[in-house]
């Protein structure tokens, strides 16, 4: 299997595309910019099968509404965000200069850890919250990546000061959830860079005390 990562939108957060043999696809955090996506997705000849939500903040669920349609695929959200969709004021899009996002609920909620399996595509759902309460990574063994949403970047963690953020509780989602995985797992996070396990292990500041 493949990984696609696609800044969208004004704050450039990462969708990502896990596509498979068949030439199916999941489509992770569609944050922006539904219709340029969607031209991609099927200039590639790819079929989506799902949308997974590792958070429902407004950056991360812009295109939500526009993948799901096209195609008429399920969206996944952890169950501690089922509100948060459809509320402004919960997804934090009311605080910024960017007007009210909203999306359709989810089709199916998260409610708890375990192997998420969808077609080919089995991944771990690891929760990691504290940067919001519902907070999920999706750990894909056979890629050796992890989708970490906004939990964990490259020499950085997410921020806590939004509804429901705790930062205490962010930090001990990192150290029990992700820096357990192989270290030779590639990050993918909700913005910037790629990382690894490894690298964050040894040089993020947020986790070593620098």
């Amino acid at each position: 299997m493949k990984w696609m990562q696609l800044p969208l939108g004004p704050l450039q957060t990462n969708a990502y595309l896990l596509i498979n043999s068949k030439r199916e696809c999941l489509v992770i955090d569609p944050g922006s910019e539904g219709e340029a996506l969607i031209q991609y997705i099927e200039e590639k000849g790819w079929t989506p099968l799902a949308v997974l939500l590792t958070h429902a903040h407004f950056d991360h669920i812009g295109a939500v509404d526009s993948v799901r349609d096209h195609w008429k695929v399920p969206v996944y959200l952890h169950k501690k965000e089922k509100n948060w969709l459809m509320d402004p004021s919960l997804n934090g899009s009311q605080f910024f200069q960017l007007g009210a996002i909203t999306a359709k609920p989810a089709d199916i909620l998260i409610q708890e850890e375990g192997n998420l399996i969808i077609s080919d595509f089995t991944l771990e759902v690891l929760f990691t919250p504290g940067h919001s309460p519902g907070s999920v990574s999706f750990y894909h063994e056979e890629s050796k990546v992890v989708f970490a949403g906004d939990a964990l970047f490259a020499g950085s963690i997410g921020r806590t000061d939004l509804p429901g953020g705790d930062h205490n509780r962010l930090i001990k989602s990192i150290h029990d959830k992700l820096l357990v995985l192989p270290e030779e797992t590639t990050v993918l996070s909700g913005h910037g860079m790629t990382t690894t396990i490894e690298r964050e292990m040894d040089s993020n500041p947020f986790l070593n005390g620098f």
